[in-house]
């Protein structure tokens, strides 16, 4: 099923810069993506969890949640690389209402997606709209990735293809 690192809850550096970056927008044809300044705690996690799947039996100890898009839909870490770092988990968006999709293998590969103009909801839900490049968060990507500058569309389909039951799972959690 999921397994979890443990109860790390340590911002990485990256999503603290991520945090201070601007998105733009650009009246529902940009980014809306507002991120976090922390996790949410493992209680608030569990709570929604628990409400967006309606499974109140749930525990959220999978999820390290770290932004969210204009209508509350969540981006999380997602552990379920047993023994991995936050940083080697793969990145999902759980939408408000029940949309969801792996974004990116890892947190680097996510900061490739942010630099490539893609949101979380964005690259679960619309990746293949044409890329609109940020230069700022690609300047952030080039300080903290450590894998090498993709493309969105590429980043989402090799993380989909890694994680191929993403969606299914979820829908067991909703049973």
């Amino acid at each position: 099923m999921i397994e979890t690192t443990g109860d790390d809850r340590r911002f990485p550096p990256a999503l603290a810069d991520v945090a201070r970056a601007e998105f733009d927008y650009d009246e529902g044809e940009g980014v809306d993506f507002e991120p976090y300044d922390a996790f949410d705690s493992a209680e608030e996690t569990t709570d929604w969890l628990r409400h967006w799947t309606g499974n109140h039996e749930l525990d959220g100890g999978a999820y390290r949640v770290f932004g969210q898009d204009g209508t509350g839909g969540l981006a999380a870490v997602w552990c379920v690389r047993p023994g991995r770092s936050l940083a080697e988990q793969p990145v999902v968006f759980m939408g408000s209402e029940g949309e969801r999709g792996v974004v990116a293998g890892s947190l680097s590969d996510f900061l490739w997606v942010l630099a490539d103009g893609f949101g979380p909801m964005e690259a679960a839900l619309y990746v293949e709209r044409g890329a609109r490049p940020d230069e700022a968060l690609a300047e952030l990507a080039g300080r903290h990735a450590t894998t090498p500058r993709r493309g969105a569309r590429e980043i989402v389909v090799e993380a989909r293809a890694e994680f191929p039951s993403f969606s299914d799972d979820i829908d067991e959690l909703c049973r």
